[in-house]
């Protein structure tokens, strides 16, 4: 088992904050309808609407809402067509940043993103400046206190995970992409209490950030994350523990 950012534990701490404001049921279902849109309505033929759904019902999304936005996508009943865009940049002290948007306007979208990179000292990159530091992986975490770790690390192996981290309250299990249906699936039929699962962007290093540095950066994450059309953000900073606890 070994170590990693904080950059997890601030997204987990962030889910749940969107949960409550219902700013999450949102983002899921957009994800959905574009899924469906681009792979097709058969769940059982497309395994990013099969991640889709299974994070949303996670969350509690009601079957009818996951329902209407398959068939949003799969235009079965009309709705707004999401394009698919990737943002990079950097944050003030340096830190690498990546912001997966779903958008029916990019031209919108892609100006309001600039600015709030701009706002909090950072600024926006050309395609593929960063993308090199990250690498993609499945990554599923699981709260400390609902497992015991050597049971989840033994669970963890026979689901072909290529490491497990702890963190901040949290269990990090991390597998290549390829490999993330069967473990999630694995994991699900072995009543593991996942609180998330998703294809994500994790950082190869990581950047340390104090200070004026530190709480700009991650202002600018939080405010990237709040955007409407930002499905996700991946960053490679790492904190101070007391600008995490404030990000609680």
């Amino acid at each position: 088992m070994s170590g990693h950012s904080k950059w997890s534990s601030i997204k987990h701490k962030k889910a749940q904050k969107d949960a409550r404001k219902g700013k999450l049921f949102s983002k899921l279902i957009k994800e959905i309808t574009a899924a469906a849109r681009m792979g097709g309505g058969d769940i059982n033929a497309n395994p990013r609407l099969r991640t889709a759904v299974a994070a949303a019902k996670a969350a509690s999304v009601p079957g009818d809402n996951i329902e209407r936005a398959i068939k949003r996508g799969s235009g079965e009943i009309a709705g707004a067509v999401f394009e698919e865009v990737h943002y990079e940049g950097y944050g003030p002290g340096g830190a690498a940043i990546l912001v997966q948007v779903l958008t029916d306007n990019k031209n919108r979208t892609a100006q309001e993103i600039r600015h709030i990179f701009a706002r909090h000292g950072g600024s926006l990159g050309e395609s593929g400046c960063v993308a090199w530091m990250f690498d993609k992986k499945g990554l599923i975490t699981v709260d400390k206190l609902k497992i015991e770790e050597d049971r989840l690390i033994g669970l963890a192996l026979e689901a072909g995970a290529e490491d497990v981290r702890e963190e901040d309250g949290l269990f990090e299990i991390v597998m290549r992409p390829e490999d993330f249906e069967r473990a999630r699936e694995y994991l699900e039929r072995e009543k593991v209490p996942m609180s998330s699962a998703q294809i994500s962007m994790v950082p190869k290093g990581t950047v340390y950030l104090e200070g004026l540095a530190a709480e700009q950066t991650l202002k600018l994450t939080e405010e990237l994350e709040d955007h409407d059309d930002v499905q996700s953000v991946a960053a490679n900073f790492d904190i101070p523990n007391e600008l995490l606890e404030k990000a609680g």
